[in-house]
């Protein structure tokens, strides 16, 4: 998620910018999308009784909290570098279950005192509102929202490429969103006695520049700067390192190892059919190198790339970086082709001559999955490095260790090291990424010296992420102590 900053510039030292801190941030957020009922509450609106101020409190917010939603997608490093990807992408996801019961909850209140007295008219009163050419555009807002809630829900399991469905979410999006500030305009109970008019239109005007942002000003950058494909390499069983050079006239990919980018190949350099990939080389080498492996409909076709086409690289993007950090040892875990960003790690301490001690920890399903080895070895000479490879089976020829990593092992990856004043940076899939980090935590590691990226949430959340979670659904109490006040305060 870089704004509409020029992400090609965007250099290492912004990484030392002054950052606001999560309770910071979440009081902006409480104070933008509460800001309607703050203009409201100075408007003279005809009286209405409280479940129908309530109702049209949770609306106001639902549009501000649906406007946000767009820069909260992870492609703006305005916003993601303050956090990381990983809880920028979490609270995009919790945001829209309280923004669904925001939308749902809307015309429900305005009816509930009446359903609840004569249910008759209740159900009338309803209909009537779902029915009305007058409530129309708020109709369409809220179905599109619904669509685009369960598409997003059942992505896994409907029958679609990943493209269709990112192609099908911003459509929705923008409909739910623009539908919403329409039928905020001309049926809002509290727009037309109040300054909330200006606010509306703000609000739309500044969802379709970030669209605009989005998807007009980056696709001319993805044609306007190329970058060409240099050559395709196999490194491991159905895994490729792909060698990315600048085209002439475009500048060179200024980042922090570890980062990655969005990468766009051929005639389809479009950001909605982009994917994400971490970069696997140092910033002091020339050119780009990502680490992909076959695994979907896209990355299925990167062995058959050929020399010289032209790719559109976007970023960088990300927060799993060593810069910033005070560790006196780090510890680098690599699951499958999570081996990607801690290779770039791993090249950028050996071409910046690293001396703290290096922990590195490659565990793969087969012994045909393990890429670089010879590279990793050769780090050995460079660094103070000790290298753990594990396989989950056997295979002839294969000496290293075989099983899984978990607590069992630990001991060994910390001995001599003080966990307390290292830095642990992982990737991985999620089943490894959860149960390693608990692990950690158990044997002493404070939080904010772990550091993760993974590939899926299948495996449930670790105790940072329900930690997280606690704290971005307190955000949502503070937006249902919000809607009640405005429901109180104006009575």
């Amino acid at each position: 998620m870089t704004s509409p900053d020029d992400s090609s510039t965007h250099d290492a030292t912004t990484r030392h910018t002054i950052r606001l801190p999560g309770p910071a941030l979440a009081m902006c957020y409480l104070g933008v999308v509460m800001l309607p009922l703050a203009v409201a509450l100075f408007g003279h609106a005809a009286p209405s009784d409280r479940w129908e101020r309530a109702a049209a409190a949770l609306g106001m917010v639902a549009v501000i909290a649906m406007a946000v939603q767009f820069v909260t997608s992870g492609r703006f490093n305005i916003v993601s570098r303050h956090l990381g990807i990983d809880r920028v992408m979490a609270f995009h996801k919790i945001a829209a279950w309280w923004l669904l019961v925001a939308v749902v909850l809307h015309p429900l209140i305005y009816v509930l005192p009446t359903w609840l007295e004569a249910p008759a008219l209740g159900r009338e009163r309803l209909a009537f509102y779902l029915s009305s050419p007058h409530y129309r555009s708020g109709v369409v807002a809220w179905a599109a929202f619904a669509l685009l809630l369960i598409t997003s829900l059942l992505r896994e399991r409907l029958p679609w490429r990943y493209e269709t469905w990112r192609i099908t979410h911003l459509p929705l999006g923008f409909v739910a969103l623009m539908g919403s500030v329409h039928h905020a305009l001309t049926a809002g109970r509290f727009t037309a006695a109040s300054g909330l008019p200006p606010l509306w239109l703000a609000t739309g005007a500044a969802v379709a520049v970030v669209v605009g942002v989005l998807y007009g000003w980056r696709w001319l950058k993805l044609h306007r700067r190329p970058w060409t494909l240099a050559r395709v390499s196999p490194i491991a069983e159905r895994m490729w390192e792909l060698h990315l050079e600048p085209a002439p006239g475009t500048p060179p990919l200024v980042y922090s190892a570890g980062q990655f980018v969005w990468l766009t190949v051929g005639r389809r350099r479009f950001p909605l059919f982009d994917h994400p990939f971490s970069l696997s080389d140092s910033p002091q080498d020339p050119g780009v190198k990502l680490i992909i492996k076959e695994a979907g409909d896209f990355t299925s076709k990167v062995g058959a790339l050929v020399p010289g086409t032209p790719v559109g690289v976007d970023g960088p993007f990300g927060e799993f970086v060593l810069e910033g950090t005070d560790a006196e040892a780090v510890i680098l875990i690599a699951g499958g082709v999570g081996i990607a960003p801690i290779m770039g790690l791993l090249r950028d301490m050996v071409a910046k001559g690293e001396r703290r001690p290096v922990r590195l920890v490659y565990a793969v399903g087969d012994p045909a999955n393990f890429a670089c080895l010879d590279e990793i070895d050769a780090a050995r000479a460079r660094l103070d490095l000790h290298v753990l490879l594990l396989s989950e089976t056997p295979a002839p020829g294969y000496g290293g260790e075989i099983g899984l990593l978990d607590r069992d092992r630990l001991p060994s990856l910390l001995e001599g090291l003080d966990p307390v004043q290292s830095v642990v940076l992982m990737c991985g899939p999620g089943g490894m990424v959860t149960a390693v980090s608990d692990a950690l935590l158990d044997a002493g590691m404070p939080m904010h010296r772990i550091i993760y990226e993974r590939f899926d949430y299948a495996a449930g959340p670790s105790r940072l992420d329900r930690r997280r979670t606690r704290r971005l659904a307190a955000i949502g109490g503070g937006l249902a102590v919000g809607v009640a006040m405005f429901a109180l305060a104006t009575s």
